[in-house]
């Protein structure tokens, strides 16, 4: 079976577009070594690394299918190691917590601010 389809089937990816593009760009390996082809045979028990944005994702190949089907069906064809799936939990985690610390502005900046920011925007103008 081809690795793109399996993985927009497995709902790595939304398209198979995005999924042919991962593979040339070399975001998923396959046994350790970068799967350069889309249409490079995935088999039951290969092992896989995929990133996905800012995810990685370490999984083996459990069940083939080339249709995409309920996300409960599609979880069924692979199973992620304990380990990523920590890392990712623990990654998210610390996105969330970064993001939990910013705090948009309640009101416009009034005059003085904005002359602050202005200049502050020309510094690499100089």
């Amino acid at each position: 079976m081809r690795l793109d389809i399996w993985l927009w089937a497995a709902r790595f990816f939304k398209t198979r577009a995005l999924s042919k593009q991962a593979i040339e760009t070399g975001k998923v390996e396959i046994g350790g070594q970068r799967a350069n082809k889309p249409a490079r045979a995935v088999r039951v028990g290969d092992a896989l690394r995929v990133e996905r944005g800012e995810e990685t994702f370490h999984i083996e190949v459990v069940g083939l299918s080339d249709v995409r089907g309920p996300a409960k069906v599609a979880q069924t064809l692979y199973l992620e190691t304990d380990e990523s799936r920590q890392q990712r939990l623990e990654q998210l985690a610390r996105l969330r917590a970064e993001r939990a610390g910013y705090r948009p502005p309640e009101q416009k900046p009034d005059k003085r601010a904005r002359r602050l920011i202005r200049a502050l925007g020309d510094i690499d103008a100089s």
